[in-house]
């Protein structure tokens, strides 16, 4: 089986953590957490599962996974975020591309997750089957600079796989508002370092004003969030704020300007 290195960065994630490295185990032969200051047992649970463990104050999202890319070995990287679970049909389905001949037909490979808010799945609504890349030849991909939503840039082509793992992002609806508000002020700072002639762009008025209502109904009707109940209704109207707080925390740092 092809060797390849696990990587994960970690602060605080005693919850999820030592999970994602048992249900990875079985592919890796090595496992990397690169860890920015938790305070509680993720180091302690990391390392009784066979981490190398490494202290690396915080670099930003993307520069923090690729800091983690570089200490890895192997010629094949899968990164995780220390809350994504590879399920058991997953582990087999990656199992047996690194067993066949057809690996190196592709330099990465996507990998679906399915949200989960607490211990309920959320299946509808955009947030499935929001298919990441994580598995990918460590010559090739890194993190794109960015400060959210970072994603792998790849050289080459790229394939899909058919299982997903789970992504335990979120103890409560509360904590999905938490972290997507944090999210909008990054976005914005992302949108305003690009310059006038981008974030202008955002700032449209005709835009500002629809682009809210235009994703509740997107995400909530025709991607089928009310499907997932409540949970769905909540998260599309969270998702509809987060959009609007991006436009919202943008015009203030373009009032902020001297």
């Amino acid at each position: 089986m092809q060797p390849v290195s696990l990587v994960i960065v970690a602060q605080d994630e005693e919850r999820t953590i030592g999970r994602v490295i048992e249900a990875a185990k079985p592919l890796v032969c090595e496992i990397i957490v690169v860890d920015s200051g938790s305070s509680d047992r993720t180091i302690e649970i990391a390392e009784a599962a066979g981490a190398r463990c490494m202290h690396q104050d915080w670099l930003g999202f993307a520069r923090q996974k690729n800091f983690a890319i570089e200490q890895a070995s192997c010629d094949w990287v899968l990164s995780l975020d220390a809350d994504e679970i590879l399920t058991p049909a997953l582990v087999e389905e990656i199992k047996t591309l690194l067993e066949s001949p057809e690996l190196p037909a592709y330099d990465g490979y996507k990998l679906p997750r399915v949200l989960y808010i607490g211990d309920r799945a959320i299946a509808h609504g955009g947030f499935y089957p929001d298919a990441q890349l994580r598995l990918f030849k460590k010559a090739k991909g890194r993190f794109g600079l960015r400060l959210v939503h970072e994603a792998i840039k790849m050289d080459g082509p790229v394939k899909q796989l058919k299982h997903s793992m789970d992504h335990y992002a979120y103890r409560d609806i509360a904590a999905f508002e938490q972290a997507m508000d944090k999210y909008a002020r990054l976005s914005a700072q992302e949108y305003f370092g690009r310059g006038p002639a981008y974030y202008q762009k955002k700032l449209n008025p005709l835009s500002a004003s629809l682009h809210p209502s235009w994703t509740f109904f997107n995400r909530y009707v025709l991607r089928g969030g009310f499907l997932d109940g409540e949970d769905g209704l909540k998260l599309a109207e969270i998702y509809s704020g987060y959009v609007g707080k991006k436009i919202s925390y943008l015009k203030e740092l373009t009032e902020q300007q001297p």
